[in-house]
């Protein structure tokens, strides 16, 4: 089971599909044409059917995906969305804590499951004549969760104790939750998915049954199935397994405080004796990809490549990483997200090479491009690099549901995930520039990780004492 903190990533994305007459009792995606292999339908109960047909392997995938996440949770309650995640494989009225996964793999499959801000996710990959034991045992959790007194105390110390190691002893995930709580004055994202120390702790049997009772419905709910499947078999199945599930009433819309725009510049320094070497982040808030209107993320989509998606031939590679100001000059953005999300600048300044002097000639490099643009063919060559991952991606079974899955998560529907290459495709130099003057010249959160001396060293040298034994951490706005 893992976190997914996919609005810091770069994207990758992009699957499709194609839409075949059925069932009268099934709702019908009545959007344009998909390509070939793809099915797009909705059941009685409300559940979102996505299936791609891929007969080159006899192997399954299917993906459940619940449109809630840490994000949607309630103050001082962080973390419930990624708890209940855990507890969901702790059994039913006739499945044993375990068992799900444990019966995939027996009959050679995997399993896993993932939350992130905007949504919680459950997959098995598995034989194809496999596929009706996975989608029973699926749907028997989606309806029957049985969460025992014996279970939920002791899962929440795993989840506690994965706290502890992922980012309680790590500096540079400490730094990440800091740099997202100076981001995010108001908004739920700057909550860590995994939840506050003390809140989890806090967290209780009736907190989980609340979550799950409220928000785990096949109407608040995408059921994806790719592989060697015909649309009509996975029809039927989902039918059979999922439609007789009730929805728990009407979903309500999902709707969170939002950031309010930022006035001034913000600078956050964190040191730890553990880090090797100074690292930078600059984030500044930026658009994502809304139903209809994907424009303005396939602008920021190519930016980020032009600036950053590549350690030899992108811009900054070439003004900071090869004549030797740094190790490391990137820029990161992944528009998948309910809301707004983050545009990012990352800095690895090269030994000997003092931060500031990094970051001075990052400005000047920014500013350089601001002044002259894009060269058309770096523009070309990287829109083809991205239409060639596109490509990639739709040649597994596991990263089309995956796109189709967040995507339809995050309030897009079919038709966008169908018609983003195409849009990242029409991106323009003008288009690339109007989204570098939106994100590169508006007020940024600048942080750096640094190294600090340990213990011994600051007592050798009598330096004061920092703040806190390990570790310090300043916020400057």
């Amino acid at each position: 089971m893992r976190l997914s903190a996919s609005r810091s990533a770069l994207a990758v994305a992009l699957a499709l599909g194609t839409s075949l007459t059925g069932l009268p009792a099934l709702a019908q995606d009545a959007a344009a044409p998909m390509p070939d292999g793809v099915t797009h339908f909705t059941l009685p109960n409300g559940l979102e059917t996505v299936v791609i047909q891929d007969e080159r392997a006899p192997v399954v995938v299917q993906m459940v995906w619940y449109k809630i996440g840490a994000a949607d949770e309630v103050p001082g309650k962080s973390g419930i969305a990624h708890y209940l995640e855990h507890l969901m494989f702790k059994g039913t009225d006739t499945l044993e804590p375990g068992e799900l996964s444990k019966t995939v793999t027996a009959n050679g499959g995997s399993d896993n499951a993932f939350t992130s801000w905007d949504f919680t996710a459950y997959f098995q990959r598995i034989a194809s004549d496999r596929l009706p034991l996975v989608m029973g045992m699926e749907a028997d959790r989606m309806a029957n969760l049985n969460i025992r007194d014996e279970d939920w105390q002791a899962e929440r110390q795993v989840v506690l104790e994965e706290r502890a190691q992922r980012v309680d002893s790590d500096p540079a995930a400490q730094f990440a939750e800091e740099l997202n709580a100076v981001v995010y004055d108001n908004h739920p994202y700057g909550r860590p998915i995994i939840g506050w120390r003390d809140e989890i702790e806090a967290l209780t049997r009736d907190d989980a049954v609340a979550w799950y009772d409220t928000h785990y419905s096949p109407n608040e709910a995408v059921l994806v199935i790719a592989g060697d499947v015909t649309p009509e078999e996975a029809r039927a199945l989902a039918e059979e397994h999922y439609g007789a599930i009730p929805a728990k009433g009407e979903a309500e819309p999902r709707i969170r405080p939002q950031e309010p725009p930022k006035r001034t510049a913000r600078r956050l320094e964190m040191s730890d004796p553990r880090v090797a070497q100074p690292r930078m982040i600059r984030t500044v808030l930026a658009a994502e990809r809304d139903p209809g209107a994907q424009e303005d993320a396939a602008a920021l989509t190519v930016l980020a490549a032009l600036l950053g998606g590549s350690s030899q031939t992108s811009y900054l590679a070439q003004q900071l990483t090869l004549p030797g100001t740094a190790l490391w000059a990137g820029a990161s953005y992944d528009g998948l997200s309910l809301d707004r999300t983050e545009f990012m600048l990352s800095l690895v300044p090269a030994e000997g090479t003092p931060p500031e002097e990094a970051e001075a000639a990052l400005d000047e490099a920014l500013a350089q491009f601001l002044a002259e643009g894009p060269d058309e063919a770096d523009l070309e060559r990287v829109k083809t690099r991205i239409r060639a991952e596109e490509i990639y991606s739709r040649d597994s079974a596991h990263g089309r549901a995956y796109d189709y899955g967040q995507g339809l998560s995050t309030s897009l529907t079919v038709q966008d995930v169908n018609d983003w290459p195409d849009i990242l495709d029409a991106v323009t130099a003008e288009d690339v520039m109007a989204a570098a003057r939106d994100v590169l010249q508006a007020p940024a959160v600048t942080g750096w990780l640094l190294p600090a001396p340990a213990k011994a060293e600051a007592a050798a040298t009598q330096e004061p004492a920092p703040a806190t034994p390990d570790e310090q951490t300043e916020v400057q706005g």
